[in-house]
Formats: C-alpha cells, structure tokens, sequence
C-alpha cells in the first residue's frame, strides 16, 4: 500500500474510492497496511476512504503531542476541502480522532475508535522499551493479538528498527507522555458526535473495560465486542471487524 502514497505539500497519504470520506488514523506502530482489509473493502462501498501519514517522528519534539496531531488532521482535512468526515482511529489513532472532534466537532460526521488511547494510561506500552534485546520486542508484539501468530516477521522487525533508532524512540516516549496528559474523561460526556466503539474482548493494552468507560462517558456511542481479539481487532479480525462498521455505518446512514 505504500506504494501507491499520493505526496503533496507536507501530505502523504493513501486515496481509494469515491463518496463519504472515512479517514483511517494508525497508531504509533501502526503502518498504513493494518488497514488493508478496511481500505479495500469500504472503498468498493461508497466511501473514499484516506489515510495520512500522521508525522509522528517529523515534528519538533516539542510539539509531539496528541494535540498537534490533531490539528495536523485538520489542516490535511482543509487541503483535502472536506466537508464532514468519518473518522475511524485505532490506538493512538483513536486518540487523536477524539481530541479533532473536541476540537472541530461540525467537522466530523462521526468516529469511530479501537483499542484507542484517551483514558488509559497504560495504553501506550508500560515501561521503557528494551532496545537491542529482539526477542523483547518479539513478545511485546505478540501480546498486542490474541492469535500472537499476527505478530508477523515483518510487524516485529518494524518495531525493533523503530526502538533501536534513538531518535524516534525519543519521539515515541514524548507521544506516551502527552498521551498521559491528554485524559479525555472530562471531555468525553460533552461530545454529541457519534461514536462507534469496537473493541477486542481480549485487548491487554487498552482492556475490555477501557472500553466500557468510553461507552459510558459518550452522550450517542455504541459497543461492539470481537472475541478472541486484541488491540488491533481491524488487523485480527478484518472481516468481522468490517461487517460491524458498515452495519453501523448503514443503521446510522453514513
């Protein structure tokens, strides 16, 4: 999928389909490929699903923070003249969907989040990554799925590479950190927008009733659980994972 990265100004990002825009926000260790299966499945849908290259190792260090993130997806949001977009965020990617629509809530039609970052604190790994040691970062991996057999050869020496490069490892604790302060509980119960939440029953990093507390705090959310799944349930379980997002998507008619 890489590949096929449209480049324009500061943007990189992936296009496919045409209609309702979605816009696909990966994690901190999340390449644009975890979303292959969504990318292909709504854009034969009646979507225009997009995915920008969220520049977590390129900006300053000190404005590596959730909150420049989002307003990063908003200035790409305006180059791209959208008007209301469908959010869809996977762990930080989550987090960084729920600050944009705090923040410019008329521009969101609605979001959706898994295994999102936002009330945990935990959620963006516990502890300083051991670099060098691969069969660390091999188990730490593999604890993200329930199947750790996900965790592929390719998934486990990108993160590796990603640890043992000092200036992004810098830049991921500086993320974890803002992550930390941005707790979203206050916000969340003033947020009208439409949130569909679909979680793994079996998530380690962002757990089951992280969930839980989202579902209770937003004002119109909906809960949708995936068993035998962890945090990336859209990688996991693409097709299940699919089949809720577009019956939500056509209960809510988005």
């Amino acid at each position: 999928m890489e590949d096929n990265l449209i480049k324009e100004g500061k943007f990189n990002y992936l296009e496919v389909g045409e209609g309702t825009p979605i816009i696909i926000l990966h994690g901190l260790m999340g390449g644009l490929s975890n979303f292959e299966s969504v990318t292909g499945h709504f854009s034969e849908k009646g979507y225009k699903v997009l995915i920008p290259e969220l520049p977590i190792y390129d900006m300053p260090l000190l404005k590596t923070t959730v909150k420049n993130f989002a307003k990063y997806l908003e200035e790409f949001i305006e180059h791209k003249q959208l008007d209301e977009a469908i959010l869809l965020g996977n762990s930080l990617g989550g987090h960084i969907g729920l600050l944009h629509t705090k923040m410019y809530p008329e521009k969101v039609k609605a979001l959706v989040i898994t295994g999102s970052s936002g009330l945990y604190e935990s959620a963006m790994g516990d502890g300083y990554p051991k670099r060098g040691d691969y069969e660390f970062i091999k188990k730490k991996s593999e604890d993200v799925f329930y199947d750790p057999t996900v965790a592929t050869k390719e998934i486990v020496d990108e993160v590796y590479a990603t640890v043992n490069d000092r200036r992004k490892l810098i830049k991921t604790l500086a993320i974890a950190k803002s992550a930390i302060r941005h707790n979203m509980a206050k916000d969340l119960p003033k947020m009208n927008t439409p949130v569909g939440i679909i979680w793994g029953k079996n998530d380690t990093v962002t757990p089951p009733n992280v969930a839980e507390e989202f579902h209770s705090l937003l004002p119109d959310s909906d809960l949708f659980w995936i068993d035998k799944c962890g945090h990336a349930p859209m990688m996991e379980h693409p097709e299940e994972f699919n089949t809720i997002l577009e019956s939500w998507l056509s209960q809510r008619n988005f």
